[in-house]
């Protein structure tokens, strides 16, 4: 039961009134200077700040009301748009619905395709989305200060659907702005990132969603590559196999045979490390329609935690 008494005379009602009334325009006027600060500091610390602020400021007062606002989602784009103009990136630009007041991203290097950040209701942050399927590129969350990109989603929206429609060059552009983005988070904000099937770094490898994998499979790699100038290779404890590109890059295919889990991984390397998995689907036919047409052995993993792949 409440402790707090209840107004009972009407100069008390009056003064219940007046105090409601008072927090509804502070409240409004936290908005304000919030939303100034958004869109006119320039430290990304302060832009930080402001948008976690924003996005927890709860403007549904019954006594104040605010007819023209943006809602939450918008903030984050909101602080990316910032983000990628003070570091003079372009590519991405906000696009605002005169209608609903609802703000979008696009890509000067696409027609048409919309993306927005759309809240993950469970662990709180949002998916970077695109419009038309709302696959979930990327999740955001500015408390936590991480982002991760979901393998899924990038060959879905990219190596699936856009690839008949833009060429490589301007996929690349578009991805080459989000992963400039990610860049900025680290360097500027120090957040921790997973660039999944975009990272370039010999390092890293990746991890398939499949805890075993059919042997066949790669054999129909062995078939397709009969007839061209690439060697696949066996490995020499026949733990896996290595496919030999042009300009020395280097597609391996494995698990590590001291490893009880036997966990298979795809591994992409290159004297100046400037490939990615993603660069290997999207500029080698002949891997791409072997990925695709054997995904649910060779999908690489993504957090489980935020993306339900």
């Amino acid at each position: 039961m409440s402790s707090e008494k209840m107004p009972e005379t009407a100069t008390e009602k009056v003064q219940a009134l007046s105090d409601s009334l008072t927090n509804g325009l502070r409240i409004g006027e936290q908005y304000v200077a919030l939303l100034n600060e958004l869109c006119g500091k320039t430290d990304p610390k302060d832009l930080l700040t402001a948008t976690v602020k924003l996005a927890k400021i709860d403007l549904s007062s019954p006594f104040v009301k605010f007819p023209q606002h943006y809602q939450t989602a918008d903030y984050y784009l909101l602080f990316m748009g910032r983000l990628l103009d003070l570091a003079n990136i372009s590519g991405l630009s906000i696009n605002e619905d005169e209608t609903e007041h609802r703000l979008s991203m696009i890509s000067t290097h696409f027609e048409n395709i919309e993306f927005r950040f759309e809240l993950d209701q469970q662990n709180g942050g949002a998916f970077f989305t695109e419009q038309e399927k709302h696959e979930p590129l990327f999740y955001l969350n500015l408390e936590r200060k991480v982002l991760r990109f979901s393998n899924r989603s990038l060959v879905n929206f990219f190596v699936i659907r856009e690839i008949n429609r833009y060429s490589d060059l301007d996929i690349q552009a578009t991805l080459q702005s989000l992963i400039d983005f990610s860049k900025i988070l680290v360097n500027e904000l120090g957040f921790t990132v997973d660039l999944g099937i975009l990272d370039v770094s010999n390092e890293v490898a990746f991890p398939l969603q499949a805890p075993e994998l059919d042997l066949t499979v790669i054999d129909r790699l062995f078939v397709k590559t009969t007839d061209t100038e690439f060697m696949l290779l066996s490995l020499p404890k026949n733990n896996g196999a290595l496919l030999d590109l042009d300009r020395e890059i280097k597609l391996t295919l494995s698990y590590d045979p001291d490893d009880y889990s036997k966990q298979w991984y795809f591994h992409v390397s290159d004297p100046d490390e400037q490939y990615s998995l993603f660069d290997i689907l999207l500029h080698y036919d002949m891997i791409r329609d072997w990925y695709l047409n054997n995904r649910e052995a060779l999908a690489v993993r993504s957090d489980p935690v935020v993306f339900a792949d």
